[in-house]
């Protein structure tokens, strides 16, 4: 049995499971379908094709399934689809896809978004992926799994995020980030690995060892970086960790990998 508050509004259409918590002057649009125990807590708008996965939490004044922010989008019937357990919190606003990026915005389950966090036309973000307070992504993104995008933080549009990757808080990220990458800056440059997060996470004291000497060896200075990832690859051709990094970086994008900065551009 769902708890829709009497002020809600539930156009006709829309699709509720059951123990669906509606709260007062919520907003539900005719084609959304909300799984079994969502809850909205009130003042929520989610419009569109939108459909929201089981348990997850919707706060105050978040706007979910609105059109693109992309001049090109000409109403095509497009969608957003929001995985299981995550957490919505108060003015986040979530986009669905457009032509031109495969119809679909993606959010895996149990993520969390903070307060004022954006997710733009196209993204596809993978599970347990955190959005601090007023982070944005531009359309296209890509963020793979436990990847944390810090306050106030942009990403660039069709940049790719590496899962476990930690982006420092106010930063610009204007490249792909490695897998386990922790970056910061203006125009974000990698400052290190996200050991605090693979701790966290419980990797071995081994596995971290070798993923830092695999970091050293692949943005040495000395020779090409397509020789140093053969050179690493070779390595730790067993190490998943430092396969997922060196696949990430070989693979098609269309940014280009963010890089540690030099010592001559510090100085």
């Amino acid at each position: 049995m769902s708890a829709i508050h009497q002020t809600a509004i539930i156009e006709d259409g829309a699709k509720i499971g059951d123990n669906v918590t509606i709260g007062p002057y919520s907003i539900i649009g005719a084609q959304v379908e909300i799984a079994d125990g969502v809850e909205i807590i009130s003042h929520a708008v989610v419009q569109g094709r939108t459909s929201i996965g089981e348990n997850t939490r919707i706060f105050p004044f978040a706007s979910i399934g609105h059109q693109p922010q992309d001049l090109k989008y000409a109403g095509e019937p497009s969608s957003l689809i929001i995985g299981s357990g995550n957490v919505i919190r108060e003015h986040v606003t979530m986009n669905p896809g457009t032509e031109g990026g495969g119809m679909v915005t993606r959010v895996g389950n149990n993520c969390l978004f903070m307060v004022g966090a954006h997710v733009a036309h196209d993204c596809q973000i993978a599970d347990n992926v955190i959005l601090v307070n007023n982070a944005t992504l531009a359309g296209h993104v890509v963020v793979e799994e436990w990847a944390i995008i810090g306050g106030l933080s942009a990403v660039h549009q069709f940049a790719r995020i590496g899962k476990h990757a930690m982006i420092g808080g106010m930063t610009g990220v204007t490249d792909d980030v490695i897998p386990y990458g922790s970056v910061t800056g203006n125009r974000a440059r990698l400052s290190g690995l996200n050991i605090i997060g693979l701790k966290r996470r419980n990797f071995s004291r081994d596995l971290i060892h070798d993923i830092r000497k695999a970091y050293r060896l692949i943005f040495a200075e000395e020779g090409t970086l397509v020789e140093r990832i053969q050179d690493v690859s070779e390595l730790f051709p067993d190490n998943e960790p430092v396969m997922e990094i060196v696949n990430f970086i070989k693979a098609d994008s269309s940014r280009s990998i963010c890089q540690p900065q030099k010592m001559e551009d510090a100085a």
